[in-house]
């Protein structure tokens, strides 16, 4: 099998010749929204993204990351968000790299898969500050809601916009609702707030055609009923401390889930490599047998080089053989 196809059928629920990162067999197709806002030069000083949120990228940091103070912060007061919210159009966007570079892919070997960070909740805290947002769901959801009804229809128009210039097999979409310990938000007022209007956006990527994967290395194991119900197809970014095996009996084999190897417990120094090689082997035997599970760092890499080969090395050559001796029946 190929890439795509050894992907395709661990989310068919089909037998595999391996078990390993889906990521692996992607092509990027760039988003010109995060061309022109996120891949800014790494020299600490600020950029102002389309939506007016301040960016800084830190010497030494591993990406651009918002610099909200009470100076630049986009909406000072929630309730007169609709007066200093500026929605950025799209008529403006340059498609020719993003064309290009879907163009480029061999969709036989490869999926083709568009990159799309800032999702609802995201772009809340980016343009009220974490703290006000956070806040603001509890004491203001009305103000919340038609906010984020805003934004959610300027990502449904954005999203159909992409299918139609470059058609990927998959929306990669980025919102992290939750740390390593449990979700931002309650899950009453998630559901309450957010989960209507991600519903309508899972609904736009799959009218276009399109799988929707959802990026969240977090804890959302009180809403994966929820993940299910919208219609996330694929989940990235399932962190350990989450009980992954409860999770897969919960939904069923309704949500293709990539992640497990827990990331932070091997990326650091004075560890040995058999160390490093029995957390990966831990995953695969852990999370493979609930099926349409890739087992992966739930982030994509260690940092650390030495660690990272040993990763990939156990991942390649014991996703292989877990899949020769483990046949989906």
């Amino acid at each position: 099998m190929n890439p795509r196809e050894n992907v395709m059928a661990v989310y068919r629920g089909q037998q595999p010749d391996y078990y390993g990162d889906l990521m692996a067999a992607v092509e990027f197709i760039p988003d010109p929204f995060f061309v022109r806002d996120a891949l800014l030069p790494q020299d600490g000083q600020e950029y102002q993204d389309s939506w007016g949120t301040v960016r800084v990228f830190l010497p030494g940091a591993p990406g651009p990351h918002p610099h909200i103070t009470r100076d630049n912060v986009v909406i000072t007061d929630i309730e007169k968000w609709e007066e200093q919210l500026t929605v950025p159009s799209l008529d403006s966007l340059d498609w020719s790299t993003a064309r290009a570079a879907a163009a480029q892919i061999d969709r036989n070997e490869k999926l083709a898969c568009f990159f799309y960070p800032g999702g609802l909740f995201e772009r809340s805290h980016f343009l009220l500050g974490m703290e006000d947002a956070l806040m603001a769901y509890l004491e203001y959801p009305d103000e919340m809601k038609a906010l984020l009804r805003v934004i959610a229809d300027h990502k449904m128009v954005y999203i159909r916009k992409v299918a139609e210039e470059t058609q990927p097999d998959i929306i990669f979409y980025h919102d992290d609702w939750g740390t390593k310990q449990n979700l931002f938000l309650p899950p009453k007022v998630w559901r309450e707030i957010i989960k209507p209007l991600q519903q309508e956006i899972a609904d736009t990527i799959h009218d276009c055609g399109m799988i929707y994967m959802h990026h969240a290395d977090c804890i959302l194991e009180p809403i994966v009923s929820d993940l299910v119900e919208i219609g996330v197809d694929i989940w990235q970014g399932v962190i350990a401390q989450n009980d992954i095996v409860k999770i897969q009996a919960i939904t069923q084999g309704k949500l293709a889930m990539v992640g497990g190897i827990d990331g932070p417990k091997i990326d650091v120094e004075n560890i040995t490599e058999e160390q490093i090689r029995a957390e990966v082997r831990r995953a695969v035997d852990s999370y493979c047998p609930g099926g349409r599970f890739y087992p992966s760092i739930p982030n994509g890499i260690c940092f650390r080089e030495w660690n990272n080969g040993i990763v990939m090395d156990e991942l390649a050559n014991y996703g292989r053989e877990y899949a020769r001796n483990n046949p989906v029946a």
